[in-house]
């Protein structure tokens, strides 16, 4: 029996491996790089970057095509929930959950549906790439309360459920659009 069903596939889950061990591997020193970032006066251009890149992530993943007018409008709802839910989340260095675990999801998400793209069903993969991050997320807590300088939070988890499902969310959102605008069927 294949481990993988497609080179794609197989290119995903190492994907997954290599952010997910980035974020484990930096769970040591991430206060140290955001009270730099602070000093060097680069943390909110960081941020910026990083949800530039999150959102492109979500387009790439979802639309193959030039998007249409339904696309467009499908992504800036997006860009407007992603936007709200940050000015929400008061402290700053709680905002990166929303990008390494909406990554994480995405990545999921594609990798799950690469693997069921025979059976035609976008939700399967979806819930699950929902769990798979919330249950990564979960690990990340517990590796923290092993940590000296950090600590398991229930709130960060929350933090981990909310960036897959809205990364899910959006790129299921996207190709709704997709569909709806060309008339073909979803992954």
């Amino acid at each position: 029996m294949k481990l993988f069903t497609s080179r794609r596939e197989r290119r995903l889950w190492l994907w997954v491996l290599l952010v997910v061990a980035a974020i484990y591997s930096t769970l040591g020193t991430a206060g140290t790089l955001a009270e730099e970032l602070r000093r060097r006066d680069l943390f909110d251009g960081a941020f910026a970057v990083a949800f530039f890149l999150l959102v492109a992530v979500i387009v790439v993943s979802a639309v193959d095509r030039r998007p249409g007018r339904r696309e467009i409008w499908v992504l800036l709802g997006v860009v407007a929930v992603y936007s709200m839910v940050l000015t929400r989340i008061g402290i700053p260095e709680e905002r990166t959950h929303l990008f390494e675990y909406g990554l994480v999801g995405i990545l999921v998400y594609q990798a799950l549906a690469e693997r069921l793209r025979e059976r035609g069903s976008a939700w399967a993969p979806a819930v699950l790439a929902i769990v798979i991050t919330a249950l990564l997320g979960l690990i990340d807590e517990g590796i923290q309360a092993a940590l000296p300088n950090r600590y398991f939070a229930m709130r960060d988890v929350g933090f981990n459920v909310l960036a897959g499902f809205m990364a899910v969310a959006s790129t299921l959102a996207l190709r709704w659009a997709q569909r709806r605008t060309t008339g073909k069927s979803a992954d």
